[in-house]
């Protein structure tokens, strides 16, 4: 199956997008890289991720402070992820590239991988959001049916009650499972990954080592296996829940589109930005601690027709592109209240384990 093609429209609805924010940068004289906001902001999580991992491993409290440590190491994971590195991976996090790679390689130290992540978010997801058999996140078989055209089978008419089990597994399976499995098979699900160097080998393997020697290890070495297994598995699953619940409060909602191409031209209704505005919805986007936290993808609109710059800058362009959707009757997605849009979601599990 080759990827779609999207509509061109006489009148691109994209390029009018792209001037009204090229005029705002170029009318406040602002770079539309990361700032010190954002490089204050990156220092405190990093510092905090440091400290919080060397005082359970050389420090280790009372069990009971040891749990609750891990979840917040998992917080700051997955923050970090948030901020730092998903910035860094689009090349918004600096004006600088080398601080650019830099960020996107904590994702490495983190147990992931950057190469396999940039074809699969960058390349893949926000090209062909919520497009069924292109679009990899929308791909949680045989547990969770997230989109109408992926097969239903009995077990979905419960999903609505067992989906943050399921959506906690996301880290750990990340880190051990499919990284691999895009690097053997090259691919992720039906696109090709770019061609790797033997400098990104020798990355992939030199980073999955150092994780697991800072990560298993070490800790086993120092506070024994068992509390290592209960206190990383803590770990991990706080940091997968919170990643996946913040993607999929972002585009598996009630109100958001999942498109399917033409069966005969292969091509999608609509142009691509719209095709993003369609398929992407925005949360609690007045809430400064969801946004602080969540590195402004809470602002997920602003961030899939805009994903090279950086969030810091989403509150003000946000204004515009919403005037610009009101102009040219085009819908903008949003829920006042995180909990809205979480409740958004559930409901359409619910509808989708059922139909």
């Amino acid at each position: 199956m080759a990827t779609p093609k999207f509509s061109r429209p006489d009148i691109s609805f994209h390029l009018e997008l792209k001037k009204r924010i090229s005029d705002y940068f170029k009318e406040v004289g602002y770079s539309q890289t990361g700032n010190s906001q954002l490089f204050i902001k990156a220092t405190i999580l990093v510092v905090a991720f440091l400290a919080f991992y060397v005082h359970l491993i050389f420090f280790t409290p009372h069990w009971a402070f040891a749990l609750l440590e891990c979840v917040i190491l998992g917080a700051l994971t997955a923050s970090i992820g948030f901020n730092v590195m998903h910035d860094g991976a689009h090349g918004s996090f600096s004006r600088y590239q080398w601080l650019n790679k830099a960020a996107g390689l904590s994702i490495n130290f983190l147990g992931a991988n950057v190469f396999m992540w940039k074809t699969k978010h960058n390349v893949v997801h926000h090209s062909y959001t919520n497009v069924e058999g292109v679009d990899d996140d929308m791909n949680a078989r045989p547990f969770l049916r997230l989109c109408p055209a992926q097969k239903r089978y009995k077990i979905h008419r419960f999903q609505h009650y067992y989906f943050l089990l399921t959506y906690s597994l996301l880290y750990l399976y990340w880190v051990f499972f499919t990284d691999y499995k895009k690097y053997v098979t090259q691919r992720v699900g039906l696109v090709p990954i770019q061609k790797m160097k033997v400098m990104d080998h020798i990355s992939f393997w030199g980073f999955k080592l150092i994780h697991a020697a800072l990560f298993i290890a070490l800790p086993i070495y120092l506070v024994g296996f068992l509390p290592w297994l209960v206190g990383f598995t803590v770990y991990g699953l706080f940091a997968g829940l919170m990643l996946t619940v913040v993607f999929q409060l972002a585009h598996s909602l009630e109100e958001t589109a999942f498109p399917l191409p033409d069966v005969q031209t292969n091509k999608l209704e609509d142009e691509w930005a719209i095709h993003q505005l369609k398929t992407t919805a925005n949360f609690a986007t007045n809430n400064k601690v969801i946004s602080w936290v969540l590195g402004g993808l809470n602002f997920q609109v602003e961030h899939h027709l805009f994903p090279k710059i950086s969030h810091v800058h989403y509150p003000a362009i946000s204004k515009i592109i919403k005037e610009a959707c009101s102009e040219y009757n085009i819908p903008y997605l949003e829920h006042a209240k995180m909990r809205l849009a979480f409740w958004s979601h559930v409901k359409h599990l619910k509808m989708l384990g059922r139909a």
